[in-house]
């Protein structure tokens, strides 16, 4: 998009580059939280909680450019959702770095306590949920909606997989009452990567609002059983 200002051009494209350098940074906290528990490396699980200060740093960085750019350029029309899109979807991936760092975290209290076979499944789960991240990054960087609403929709099967894998858990828990903790922390661990698909689906349905406009998509197909 190009504007009579080069100022205010240069502006955005630094928002654009933020965001885009945190959600990288956010997939690769999810994949380093992931081989941490695969591995019992508590040091590669400190590295990831260290790591979430730089996204932090990072959405504080966008929250002043945002506020700069209100104050300066005014935006209006497609601009403006531009600016503001730019802010929420700073907040949501801000958000899946705390939670890849939670992960990390929960990972060092995993390897004090016996396995539960259940690993496999956290594998799986964590993967589809950094590969929503991913492509609702890149979604984001091209402003594609066909890829946001593809993103969107992959949702529901997150939802899926996360509710066959807390019942997993929990039937697991019946049968061995002395993995009742460890069982405890797998499944917070698990309702971290649904809320982790939770946030690339706001980070899309944003995406989809700066491109069209259209703040009120069709409400979005939720598969999460554990509560019924």
């Amino acid at each position: 998009m190009n504007h009579t200002s080069k100022t205010f051009d240069s502006e955005l494209s630094r928002l654009y580059q933020e965001i885009h350098h945190m959600g990288e940074l956010a997939v690769a906290q999810l994949k380093s939280a992931l081989f941490a528990l695969q591995t019992h490396d508590d040091a590669v699980s400190d590295a990831v909680v260290r790591a979430d200060q730089a996204i932090d740093s990072i959405e504080r960085e966008v929250g002043q450019d945002v506020l700069r750019l209100f104050a300066l350029r005014q935006p209006m029309a497609r601009d403006l959702r531009e600016v503001y899109g730019a802010l929420k979807i700073s907040a949501d991936i801000e958000r899946i770095g705390d939670l890849a760092a939670n992960l990390a975290k929960r990972a060092k209290i995993i390897h004090r306590h016996d396995p539960i076979p259940v690993l496999d499944g956290i594998a799986e789960l964590l993967s589809f949920a950094a590969s929503m991240v991913q492509d609702a990054v890149r979604a984001y960087k091209d402003r594609d909606t066909a890829l946001s609403l593809a993103v969107r929709a992959r949702d529901a099967e997150l939802d899926e997989r996360y509710t066959q894998l807390f019942q997993r858990v929990m039937q697991h828990m019946a049968r061995v009452p002395d993995s009742i903790t460890a069982g405890a922390h797998w499944l917070f661990i698990a309702k971290n990567l649904e809320r982790v698909g939770d946030h690339a689906t706001n980070i899309v349905e944003n995406t989809v609002f700066i491109v069209t406009g259209d703040d009120a998509l069709e409400q979005r197909d939720k598969r999460d059983g554990t509560t019924t």
